[in-house]
């Protein structure tokens, strides 16, 4: 397994609008090892979500596990929101915007239909936690990212943040 370099903000990859994933290839050595690679750079992060456009991978599909112990690892393959049920609004943060938290609002119950590492489909009901990620990934997925939830003025204070932290990283 592989540490995969992570894209940030405001890199303009990171708006490319991933393409669906040919089911047939899930089962191959090469998709399986990425994905496994995924995990590993989720958790070396440490972050809770990855999706593919992150690692500049823009294909539609994503690495989570929201679990304490961190070993409840989930793939979402093709995800489609079916449903979207009420209201919450939760302190996100993102692994391509390192350091930035913002209240983003997003719905409290969703329903979803996928196809697993398996290459299986399913359907799954989250709430909570679980179900603010798998919409934060799936904004990646369309090119979207949680500083677009922010004023104008808030997210240029992050773009401005973020390249001073750059620069006194350099």
């Amino acid at each position: 397994m592989a540490l995969l370099p992570i894209l940030e903000f405001p890199d303009p990859r990171l708006r490319t609008k991933a393409v669906p994933v040919e089911v047939a290839r899930v089962a191959e050595p090469d998709f399986q090892r990425l994905l496994d690679d995924m995990f590993e750079t989720m958790y070396d992060a440490p972050g809770i979500g990855l999706a593919a456009s992150q690692v500049d991978v823009h294909q539609r599909f994503m690495v989570i596990d929201v679990s304490e112990e961190k070993n409840e690892p989930r793939v979402f393959i093709n995800p489609e929101i079916l449903e979207k049920a009420g209201e919450q609004v939760y302190q996100e943060g993102c692994l391509s915007v390192p350091g930035i938290f913002a209240d983003v609002t997003r719905a409290d119950e969703i329903t979803v239909r996928f196809v697993d590492r398996a290459g299986q489909a399913q359907e799954l009901h989250a709430d909570g936690l679980l179900a603010v990620c798998i919409q934060h990934e799936m904004d990646h997925l369309d090119g979207k990212l949680f500083v677009d939830y922010l004023s104008p003025l808030k997210r240029e204070m992050v773009r401005k943040k973020l390249a001073k932290q750059r620069r006194q990283v350099a």
